[in-house]
This record gives C-alpha cells, sequence and structure tokens, in this order.
C-alpha cells in the first residue's frame, strides 16, 4: 500500500479525536466536579472507564460518520496478525516489555534518581505492614512475595490488563494510527502518540502518574506516550493486527508499578525523572526505537488495502 497517495480522511480524524476527549473528560468529570480528585472514592473505576473512550470514539466514527470501505474488522487491525514470524511480535509484547519497565527502575538507581533496597526489599515490607497483610510476611520471606509480583506480571499481568487495553488500542493504533499514514509513517506514530498522551490530560492535571508536577505532567505524558507510541505502533503495523499492541500496553500498565517492591524504606523519587515514567525510564524504549530504526524494521508492512470511505 502506497500510503504516501491515500487521502487523509480529515473528518474522521476530527470526529474520533474530539469523541475520545469529550468522553473522557465526560467519564471523569466527577473527579472534578466533587473536588475529591483522585482520592473519590470512584476515581479507579471512572478511570477504567475512560479507558475505553477511544474505542467508543472508534467504533461510532467507523459505525456512523466514515465508514471504511474495507470493512470495520480489518480497518481496525481486529484479525490475529500476517506473515510467517507474527507470533514473534506478541511474544516481545508479552515478555519484552515489562522487561523494559523493570530495567528501567534499575537504570534509574544507577543513576542516582531513586533508592532500592534489593536485599530486605524494605519498601515493600513496610506496604504490606501498613495494608494489614503483615500475616502474608509469617507465611512467605519477603523475597518470595517479591518473586510471586512478577511472577504474575509477566505471566497472567499482561493478560488481564489487556482487556482494558484494548479499550484503548482499538482508537489509538487500531483506527487513529492507520488514519494518519497517508502523512508518512513516522509523522503517523508520533502524532498519534502525542494525541494519546494529551488525552491523559483530566487525570494528569489531578495529580495522576506525575503527583509533583500535575501540569508539567501533561507535557511528560505526552512524551512518553509518543514513545511508546512508536513501540507499539510498529507492532500494529508489523502484523496489521491491534492485538499485539494491546497485549504489550496491557504488559506495561501491568508491571508499571513494580517499582514499590524494590523501593527502600522510607525513600520518595520524582516520577518526573525516575521510573518507568520519567525522564530516565525513556531511555531504553528509544534505544530500542533507535535499533529497530538502524535496521529497517520499522516499516509499514500490513495495512487496509485502502482507506477510502463509503458515505
Amino acid at each position: 500500500m502506497n500510503t504516501s497517495t491515500s487521502q487523509l480522511d480529515r473528518k474522521g480524524i476530527v470526529s474520533f479525536t474530539l469523541i475520545a476527549y469529550g468522553l473522557a473528560w465526560l467519564i471523569v468529570s466527577p473527579l472534578w466536579v466533587s473536588g475529591q480528585g483522585l482520592r473519590h472514592p470512584l476515581a479507579l473505576p471512572l478511570m477504567a472507564g475512560m479507558m475505553f473512550s477511544p474505542s467508543i470514539a472508534a467504533l461510532i466514527v467507523t459505525r456512523f460518520i466514515s465508514r471504511p470501505a474495507e470493512g470495520m474488522r480489518v480497518a481496525l487491525g481486529l484479525q490475529l496478525g500476517k506473515g510467517r514470524r507474527w507470533g514473534w511480535y506478541w511474544l516481545f509484547a508479552w515478555l519484552a516489555v515489562p522487561l523494559i519497565i523493570l530495567a528501567s527502575i534499575f537504570s534509574s538507581a544507577a543513576l542516582g534518581l531513586i533508592r532500592l533496597d534489593l536485599a530486605g526489599f524494605s519498601g515493600y515490607r513496610a506496604v504490606l505492614e501498613q495494608a494489614g497483610a503483615g500475616a502474608a510476611l509469617e507465611q512467605l520471606p519477603i523475597q518470595a512475595l517479591v518473586l510471586i509480583q512478577l511472577a504474575t506480571a509477566f505471566s497472567i499481568a499482561p493478560l488481564i490488563n489487556a482487556i482494558p487495553a484494548l479499550g484503548e488500542e482499538l482508537g489509538w493504533r487500531g483506527y487513529l494510527l492507520p488514519q494518519l499514514l497517508p502523512l508518512g509513517q513516522w509523522p503517523a506514530l508520533l502524532i498519534s502518540g502525542a494525541i494519546w498522551g494529551l488525552w491523559h490530560a483530566p487525570v494528569i492535571l489531578l495529580g495522576y502518574n506525575y503527583p509533583q508536577h500535575p501540569q508539567l505532567g501533561v507535557l511528560l505524558m505526552v512524551g512518553f506516550c509518543m514513545i511508546w507510541g512508536v513501540i507499539f505502533g510498529w507492532l500494529r503495523l508489523s502484523t496489521g493486527s491491534v492485538w499485539p499492541a494491546m497485549l504489550a500496553h496491557g504488559a506495561l500498565n501491568g508491571i508499571a508499578g513494580a517499582t514499590a517492591l524494590f523501593l527502600q524504606a522510607g525513600a520518595s523519587y520524582d516520577t518526573a525523572l525516575a521510573g518507568p515514567l520519567g525522564l530516565a525510564g525513556w531511555l531504553l524504549p528509544l534505544l530500542l526505537i533507535g535499533l529497530l530504526a538502524a535496521r529497517s524494521r520499522l516499516t509499514v508492512r500490513y495495512l487496509p488495502s485502502s482507506l477510502g470511505r463509503e458515505g
């Protein structure tokens, strides 16, 4: 497919973005109206509901506003994948993504941005005791509990988190990324990532992810999503399927809180600088993108045969 000659569907893209953003603000509006912010008792369910706003937007646009000529299933990448080695992309999504996130924690420590306790896991012990789970420490040593958490993060967590992640990926990588390809692949990857990042603003401004920098955090989230959007987009474009991107997103979310396992008791850190979300955490995924680009692997392979529209 020659993306340079495909027509950009501005109506569909703008409609999708406005609906996804509008629904996101609407769903989490109780956090703002109540004045409780992230302390609202329904904060977590509301944020989980917000994750489905991009998929709802994609379905509305493809069904009622700008119908895809190739059919909704192909346009949104709902097929399992194409190519002889598409299974390797699934394996990468499942295992490599959490490894990168885990490594970003240790790279932050190596840069002196975070203090870890890899012997006694004192910070995690304190969390368990504060949560009233001290009985677990009587049954198993803290090291075993950490290993269980890590095993879960690499096995079950990507699958569990993939369900709400599909709510986002069906929109960002399923619909939006292919629609932007007439601009060129790199612009499409970066713009879709920036739109994804800015979509988080309703909760980032309340202190989510970057509690010390709620306003700057919006820009940091945009940067974070542009980087990971390239990787998720590579999975989508290389396989013609949204499912590997969904699994990668689920894997990322499933291990995002792993920093708490290794922190030294009483230690704090700036999420703008350290951990998976911070600037130090951007280094490894950027290195991966550089390697893929150097090997000419960031190429469009399997896409809908047409971006033309009916009606």
